[in-house]
């Protein structure tokens, strides 16, 4: 008798559970898409309050992403290629969004870098304003999605290890070439995967945004805000803009999965 590869026998009751969890995603999502007023779905998603609200959310979220990968990255590596006293504090405190109601992290966001807020002084001074601008909107998205990416990269460079860099080292490389040679491509998949994983946090933002960032046209409406507002004005354009944003999300997703089964396979390549 030949020995199976793998064990892939599931109890039916596990099964049936799951099937109920999947139509408890699923049908909601059915439901919208029932909803929406199809003859009307391009003009409706068309209109100039809607490629206003996208456009800013795909140029926000782009910025906020960024970000997340010019402070994430150093952050992952810190917490996963070093040790230092408190290091769990700060990895809860710097994982706390994930968690946080959004709208206590706008108002944070408020107090730190708005008029009367902690900054106060030094940004009178450069004669800087963030508040209830699109730079607020760009650090409210990057305040929530920070953490998917400096969570999805630590894991990653905790599953690696860090025998090839030690190698590397042996041979005389220091630790920038170490870190740009061997580090970064090893959980490259990794971040890919979190770097799109963030964009459709920063993308789908709305709590903190509105808080700090408010709701100006043009300038800090970015698409789920232009949701919320259509919902009593306009319930067909709101169908149909949370539509595009699902689909959106879904590409996003698709995207990210992607990359963490490339991550895995080049785990196991170099296993």
């Amino acid at each position: 008798m030949k020995a199976s590869s793998g064990y892939a026998g599931v109890p039916r009751w596990v099964l049936a559970i799951a099937i109920i969890g999947a139509l408890f995603v699923v049908l909601p999502l059915v439901a919208m898409v029932v909803r929406v007023n199809w003859g009307q779905f391009i003009p409706l998603i068309t209109s100039k309050e809607s490629t206003d609200a996208l456009l800013l959310s795909l140029r926000t979220s782009g910025a906020a992403t960024l970000l997340c990968i010019i402070v994430g990255v150093p952050m992952a590596l810190v917490l996963a290629r070093t040790r230092f006293p408190g290091q769990r504090i700060v990895r809860s405190l710097v994982l706390l969004p994930l968690v946080l109601p959004p709208v206590v992290g706008g108002i944070a966001l408020l107090y730190t870098f708005g008029r009367q807020g902690l900054l106060k002084a030094p940004m009178d001074f450069l004669g800087i304003q963030i508040a209830f601008s699109t730079t607020a909107v760009i650090l409210a998205q990057t305040f929530v999605a920070l953490p998917f990416l400096v969570l999805s990269l630590e894991g990653a460079l905790r599953t690696v290890g860090t025998r090839y860099e030690a190698i590397g080292a042996t041979l005389g490389a220091g630790p920038t070439t170490v870190l740009r040679r061997i580090t970064l491509p090893l959980v490259l998949p990794a971040l890919v995967s979190g770097a799109v994983l963030s964009f459709a946090r920063a993308l789908g933002e709305f709590g903190a945004t509105l808080t700090f960032a408010g709701s100006l046209q043009g300038v800090t409406r970015t698409l789920p805000l232009e949701i919320y507002l259509q919902r009593e004005s306009d319930p067909d354009a709101a169908v149909a803009l949370a539509l595009v944003l699902v689909a959106v999300a879904i590409l996003v997703v698709g995207l990210a999965h992607q990359a963490s089964l490339g991550n895995a396979g080049g785990r196991q390549r170099l296993l």
